[in-house]
């Protein structure tokens, strides 16, 4: 029961973080709860990103002496349990502590410390539906929160639906256990319904997908690098000219149609309950998928396969969600809305993040120092691949995911930069243009 229990926050994790990620400047709260016969078991995971790190140091570590003492330690988590209000049938009821744990201080500083702490709820007598209210306030004006139950291991216990608002500040469980009649399958449908086509469950699901993909830098890096030379033509072994705007335009929308299609994919398994793949060897693969990436990008190692290798890698990213929604407490019919949701959510940004790239690489593609960009966008790709590689298959620590995070939080102005350089140079008649077809390297 316990590793079901920290596989699935770690699942949980994995969602709102990003793979291996998250922002630099929130504090992310992670609480995933068992609901048993008696009590509520309940487990907080909270990393606090880079900027706020001394933040949260500094409520912490109250003597300033840079080591987190057992007295300092429970302390804190006394507060975070402080900061809860937990309800159930109405009345307000006290969290119990059962255990914290507490990172290295330079591995919170680094964005990448991990504070768990542990406690139970007791749930006294009830009826045969009962209500459970989790609000969390701690650190609020920094803080972002996710949310989840596991499927219950006493099958006399039913989940019935679960709500939150936008933030997930605020989560409502409302579960039947030990006979709630004939009608549970049209109460469970309402309930479901009710629960996650409603705002606080579908639109909350939408905003996941587009935060995921956002910060989800390796996912992004992967699909950036393999647009890079989508505008150029092949001599040989070499990328050449520029392949024209139409067939540029082309290329482009093929990949990203492409690799929607695949991780679409996978993510319907998983809504279906078909996929159970160990989350490890897939984030393995995700950063291997940016070195092969990064490498067509400097020289075409399948030139004309673009989208294939899109669909095919697509697969694999699909699979770095498909490990999230099987153990959380989603019956079917909240799994595939949940995964309709949050798809949506994980397209729009994409689609966003292309249109705001596409323009820019059509018209610099154009020009001979191009190649440049190309090259250099796939050197950084490549070494945070590697990178990812050391940490996630020999768990090699690295300063990755900051460097990374770092250029990722100044990408509208990369993107503004670089949308206005290509506009002056197409504007302004120059000797570097390329012609269609005029090789380039």
């Amino acid at each position: 029961m316990k590793a079901r229990f920290v596989a699935a926050v770690a699942l949980l994790l994995s969602v709102g973080a990003g793979a291996f990620g998250h922002r630099l400047d929130e504090y992310l709260q992670a609480t995933l709860i068992s609901v048993e016969k008696d009590r509520v078991v309940a487990s907080m995971r909270m990393i606090p990103g880079v900027a706020v790190s001394s933040a949260v140091l500094d409520s912490i570590d109250t003597n300033k002496d840079g080591v987190i003492s057992e007295a300092e330690g429970r302390a804190y988590a006394a507060r975070v349990l402080g900061d809860l209000i937990v309800t159930v049938d109405g009345k307000r009821v006290s969290p119990l502590l059962v255990s914290e744990t507490f990172p290295a201080i330079e591995e919170i500083k680094g964005g990448i410390g991990e504070i768990q702490i542990e406690f139970t709820v007791e749930l006294g007598r009830g009826g045969a539906e009962r209500k459970i209210v989790l609000e969390n306030h701690h650190q609020n004006g920094i803080s972002v929160y996710l949310v989840n139950c596991l499927v219950p291991s006493d099958p006399a216990i039913r989940i019935l639906a679960q709500n939150r608002n936008e933030t997930q500040s605020f989560y409502e469980l409302d579960y039947a256990q030990a006979g709630s009649g004939a009608d549970s399958a049209d109460s469970n449908w309402r309930s479901v319904v009710r629960g996650w086509m409603g705002k606080a469950g579908f639109a909350s699901l939408f905003r996941l997908g587009m935060r995921h993909i956002a910060e989800g830098t390796d996912h992004l890096l992967f699909l950036l690098a393999l647009l890079l030379p989508a505008p150029l033509l092949v001599v040989g072994s070499r990328w050449s000219g520029f392949a024209g705007a139409r067939q540029s335009v082309v290329r482009i929308l093929k990949v990203v149609t492409a690799f929607t299609v695949g991780h679409s994919i996978t993510l319907a398994l998983a809504a279906l309950g078909v996929v159970r793949v160990p989350a490890r060897p897939i984030e393995v693969l995700i950063a291997f998928s940016i070195l092969v990436s990064a490498i067509h990008a400097v020289r075409p190692i399948f030139p004309g396969r673009e989208a294939i290798v899109a669909a095919f890698f697509g697969l694999i990213h699909g699979l770095a969600f498909a490990t999230t929604l099987g153990e959380l407490g989603l019956g079917r019919w909240e799994r595939v809305v949940s995964i309709l949701g949050f798809n949506l959510g994980i397209e729009t940004m994409q689609l966003i993040v292309v249109a705001a790239t596409m323009p820019s690489l059509v018209l610099l593609s154009r020009m001979r120092s191009y190649s440049i960009l190309r090259i250099g966008g796939a050197l950084f790709a490549a070494l945070a691949s590697v990178g990812w590689i050391a940490e996630r298959l020999f768990g090699l620590h690295s300063s990755v995911d900051v460097v990374v995070n770092g250029v990722a939080h100044q990408s509208v102005w990369i993107a503004v930069g670089l949308f206005l350089i290509s506009m002056f140079c197409w504007r302004t008649p120059q000797v570097g243009v390329l012609r269609v077809g005029q090789a380039g390297d």
